[in-house]
């Protein structure tokens, strides 16, 4: 057997689901669709002064709602807020601390007012952070993520696209389990 390189198969453990199981199934989402509220008290990405959580961030003209600490049970989310996390939370924060993303947070990121400017904002960070790991080779999986990790700073840099990648497979799977309840709900109603 010869020797492991470990860099594309981690890549690959994503590309694969986005290209077979994920992107495609994206496509066509309507703004309708991003904004729906299946469930009282959602939160969601929302026009600036709009809403009632107790905290929204954003520096555009929207903002996602957001609340520490978060109730129990946890708030139910929509497509929009859940692409928002995984926009900023999951993709953008990483990119900027780890492959020179412009610096990010939640609160001053400017989400998405449509599905469209959403899709293309997930597209973006999606090639960012693939681009990034590639670059890091295999040299730099093995390098610790250092504090931009926190308690996880001594973690090696694989350990943490393992993670993002279990992040971007289980919340964008939600996305599309909200699609279909969506389609299947308002076909019965119509």
């Amino acid at each position: 057997m010869t020797d492991q390189t470990w860099n594309p198969l981690l890549r690959d453990q994503l590309t694969w689901h986005w290209t077979h199981q994920l992107r495609e199934r994206l496509d066509g989402l309507t703004d309708e669709e991003y904004f729906w509220e299946p469930a009282p008290d959602c939160w969601s990405v929302r026009p600036r002064g709009t809403g009632t959580v107790p905290a929204q961030f954003g520096s555009g003209a929207m903002t996602i709602d957001y609340a520490v600490p978060v109730t129990d049970p946890q708030p139910f989310t929509t497509i929009a807020w859940r692409l928002g996390h995984v926009i900023v939370g999951v993709l953008a924060l990483r990119n900027a601390s780890h492959f020179g993303r412009a610096p990010a947070d939640y609160d001053s990121f400017e989400y998405a007012a449509t599905a469209t400017e959403a899709l293309a904002q997930l597209d973006a960070e999606y090639a960012t952070w693939l681009a990034g790991v590639e670059s890091l080779g295999e040299t730099g999986l093995a390098r610790p993520c250092g504090e931009a990790e926190g308690t996880f700073a001594e973690y090696p840099l694989a350990a943490l696209v393992l993670h993002i990648h279990r992040e971007l497979i289980h919340h964008l799977a939600e996305v599309c389990l909200l699609r279909d309840l969506y389609l299947h709900t308002h076909r019965e109603a119509s």
